[in-house]
This record gives structure tokens, sequence and C-alpha cells, in this order.
């Protein structure tokens, strides 16, 4: 394919000249174009092709044939990269050497980021959350719809979880045991119980500084280089940035915006091969807010068993479900098969902050016992967690779940889910699913009407000019320029305020 061969001849010109992926998108400026992390990245997987113009800047930057570069010749033509305009105006460009640089005779060591990092992303807080930080150093307020993070809009932790966190806090000086405190651990297991996960014990539950922890943990544990894992797309990110940085590779299977964002199943099939080790799903969904049935949960388990696979299953919104449905726990399913699920307190009890996850082993552990084991030793080295947020898990788990009145008609997210949904598919241009769960839409572009190529200037040019905070679909691994996540957290008079900023930017906007 087109892709594979621009992406070996990208990645064989860049060895060339020493340079790395964010090199590229540091001197990208330099000649002409403005290039995210998670652009690069896709190039140099294969993923997608630049547009013309970014090919002919490449080829300038790296000193070859942009023809070359493209796979429409084979002659490299090797010549001295372009001078950016800065030097011809008599400015000299900056050199970076990440070994040495000379100091008035000395040399001087530069300390450069670890090459596992290349290929490692989380734009969530990426380059456009980064040009938004600038612009409110700079004085400039900035409407911000671009993580899920509930206490800046009002959302109050329940006065009983403080309450009971300060009663504790004395006695939540010292380290824990490293999977965590007894009592935390007994209430997520009897919480697992409720849920239906077969053959639950105090030993298989692990207690993280939120998931995000427990998940690159996780990984760690398992991958060798080369390994594969299926990972769904749109995904977290955090999800393909820990199979990464493990040596893993994640395959992203595709979610069908058809289907209510379910799972594609035979897509999923096609892209098993025999260095799969996983499948990942998160349920419910960010950032689609979709919320799997059983039916499709059942799909995915028998593939899983025909293929001898793991499931990873990230339910940290599982307490925010809407319109009546219930949320059911894939390992519920599988009782013969190995599962690992992730939830939490973050998103469900509105202490984002205060970083409590956990993890739950279930199923048949006979088969994972090495696994377990590497896990209990990244456990151990990394002590225990935060002792003082475990201490509320009790609390938490128990009695009334304030969650549950806002995610009713008349409650905050229900109304606010209601509103964003309506007022989304109603500028021209723009349609979105409705969300079943969580506090994310995922709405879609109409690319052709707006000329939209590149979604990560597409979220830019939004934040320029209506200082207006999204993070575009490439964020999460989407492989087309035409999606955007909507935090739908903010009360609707601010949400009014967000839909009329987006209307009125896409009624001029061509890209």
């Amino acid at each position: 394919m087109a892709e594979g061969l621009f992406a070996q001849r990208l990645t064989q010109a860049m060895n060339q000249r020493h340079l790395k992926q964010i090199d590229i998108v540091r001197r990208a400026p330099e000649f002409g174009v403005h290039l995210g992390k998670s652009h690069v990245s896709q190039y140099v997987s294969g993923k997608t092709i630049p547009r013309d113009e970014t090919v002919h800047a490449l080829a300038d930057m790296l000193g070859v044939s942009a023809s070359w570069l493209i796979g429409n010749s084979d002659d490299m033509t090797r010549i001295e990269p372009s001078t950016p305009a800065s030097s011809q105006s008599g400015t000299q460009p900056e050199h970076h050497d990440n070994s040495a640089a000379s100091t008035k005779g000395t040399t001087m060591r530069h300390f450069g980021k670890s090459s596992k990092l290349d290929n490692v992303l989380y734009d969530v807080r990426g380059p456009v959350v980064d040009e938004a930080a600038r612009m409110e150093a700079s004085g400039t307020h900035v409407l911000k719809l671009n993580i899920g993070n509930p206490a800046p809009f009002g959302f109050r932790t329940p006065d009983e979880v403080v309450y009971d966190m300060a009663q504790q806090l004395t006695d939540c000086e010292g380290y824990s045991d490293s999977k965590g405190l007894f009592s935390a651990r007994k209430a997520i297991m009897q919480y697992a119980q409720i849920k239906n996960i077969p053959n639950v014990t105090i030993d298989g539950i692990y207690t993280g500084n939120g998931v995000s922890e427990l998940i690159n943990l996780s990984m760690s544990a398992l991958l060798d280089n080369g390994d594969e894992v299926l990972v769904p797309s749109p995904d977290y990110p955090l999800w393909t940035a820990c199979v990464t940085l493990a040596g893993g590779t994640a395959v992203h299977y595709i979610c069908d915006e058809q289907s209510e964002w379910y799972p594609d199943i035979e897509d999923m099939r096609k892209k098993i091969t025999d260095r799969t080790k996983a499948i990942v799903i998160i349920n419910p969904n960010n950032p689609t807010g979709a919320l799997y049935p059983p039916e499709v949960l059942q799909q995915i388990v028998d593939l899983a068993r025909e293929h001898q696979l793991m499931i990873f299953s990230d339910e940290i919104y599982d307490r925010l479900v809407m319109d009546g449905l219930k949320h059911v726990s894939i390992a519920s399913m599988a009782p013969d098969l190995f599962c690992v699920t992730f939830s939490g307190l973050s998103k469900s009890h509105m202490i984002a902050g205060y970083r409590v996850g956990w993890m739950v082993l279930s199923g048949n552990k006979e088969i994972a016992k090495d696994y377990i084991e590497g896990l209990n030793m990244l456990t151990n080295m990394r002590i225990c967690s935060n002792v003082p947020a475990q201490s509320i898990i009790q609390t938490a788990l128990g009695g009334h779940q304030s969650v549950n009145d806002y995610i009713v008609p008349g409650g905050r997210i229900y109304e606010q889910r209601e509103y964003i949904y309506e007022a989304l598919n109603s500028i021209p241009g723009v349609s979105a699913v409705k969300p079943k769960a969580a506090f994310y839409i995922f709405p879609k572009l109409d690319v052709k009407r707006f000329g939209i190529k590149d979604d990560e200037k597409f979220a830019l040019d939004l934040l320029r000019e209506q200082k207006l905070l999204i993070v575009q679909g490439s964020g999460f691994n989407w492989h087309q320029p035409d999606h955007f996540r909507v935090v739908y957290l903010p009360r609707i008079e601010v949400l009014k305020d967000a839909s009329t900023k987006l209307r009125d930017f896409l009624s001029t906007y061509y890209q």
C-alpha cells in the first residue's frame, strides 16, 4: 500500500538525518506547515499520507525528493535540506545536538527523551491544550469542553465521603498493603459480586492512583516487543499509549457510528493474528458515550474464547448510565476466560483529583499465573496507592449513590446530555449519535462542506477564533479528520454559549 511505502521511506529519511518525531513537529513551522505529534505518528505508522504541501515540506526538511518520498520515484536524490526562511533573512537557525554542545570551549551534555516515547501520544492534553494555556496566560478566557473533570463544573464530592476521609486521615499516614487496604478491597469485591463477576477474591483486587496507573501497570506486566493488543478506535488514548510504551502494538478495531458506536466484530476478527494477546473494550465508552448491550458483549466473549485471548474492560463510567439502561460487565459473561476489569470513583463520585481506581482479576486465573506474578512485582515496586483515598472506598460504594440523581430526567447530566445532543444536531454540517452513558458526545463533521483535511488544525482554528476548546478525533486514535469530542459537564447556559460559538464558527469555516 502507498501508506506503507511512504511510512518506510519517511522513517528511512528521518533515521539518516538522526531526527525523531518530535524534531519533525518542532521544525515543521520553519518549512511552512504545522504538525501535531498525532499527525507525525500516523505518517510513521503508515496509517495515512499527508497532503501535497506537507509532503513537500517534509521532503525539504529531510533533504530528499518529494517524488521519492511518496513512492513515485526510486531516486532519493540526496540533497542538503532547504534553508528555512528565518535563515535567509539573516537569522541563523537553531541547531539542536542531542548529545553535546560547546559552551566557551567546554562540552555540555544535553539530555533527550527516551526513544520509547517516540510513538506515545496523549493529545487530550496535547498541542491544542498547550495553545489554550498560552492564550490563558496572556489573559484570554477559554471555554473548555476538553476534559472529563467534574469539579470545575460545580459537581461536588458527597459530604459523607469528605467527612469520612477527614476522620480517617490520622490512620492513613503509613503505607498500606501494596494491593490496598483490606476494607477497600473487600468493598470492591462485594461490588464485583453485585455485578456478577465470577471467581473474584481479595487477592485479585488492586487499588491504584486512578485507573490510569493500573492500565499502565497491566500493560507493562503483559507485553513483550511486538505483541499486539486489540484496542477500539476511537479509544481513550491512554490505552494505545500504554500498549506502545510497554513495547506492544495497539491494533485498532473500528467502532461503528452507524450502529450506535458498537464494536465492529468482523473488523475485530480480521485483525487478530498469532501475536494478539488481548482485547480491550471501553464500556461505557469514552469518547462516544456508547453502552454495549449483552448481545454485543457476547460476540466479543465468543471471539476471545475462539482465539484464547485475555479481556481488559475499562468500566470507569459504569454508574453513569441513562435512559433506564443497565451496564453489564463483560467479565460476568466469561467465567472460563481471564478478565481484568477496571473501575473507580473519579467519575461516579466526582472526585477525579482523589485518584481512586481499582482493577479486578476474574475468571480463569490458572492460565495467567505468570502474568499475575508480574502484576504483583510491579505493584510491590510502587509500594501502594494513595491511602487516604483508599479509606473512603467503603463509604463511597455503600449507601445512597448520589450520582443516580444526576442521570435521570431533571438531573444535571441527563438534561445537559439532552441539550447538547439537540444543539449539535441542529448545526448544519454536524451530526451526532445520542450517548447513553458517561458525559461525552462525539459529533461528526461534514468534511466536504468544511473542506477539513486536518482535524488538529480545525481544533486550533476554533480555539483561536471562538476561544472554545475541544479535542479533535485524532486525539482518540480516530483516523479520519471528521470528528471531535465534547464534554457536556458544563451547565446548560454554558453549553448554549459553546454551541452558539461553534455554529457561528462553522457558518463561514472552510479549511
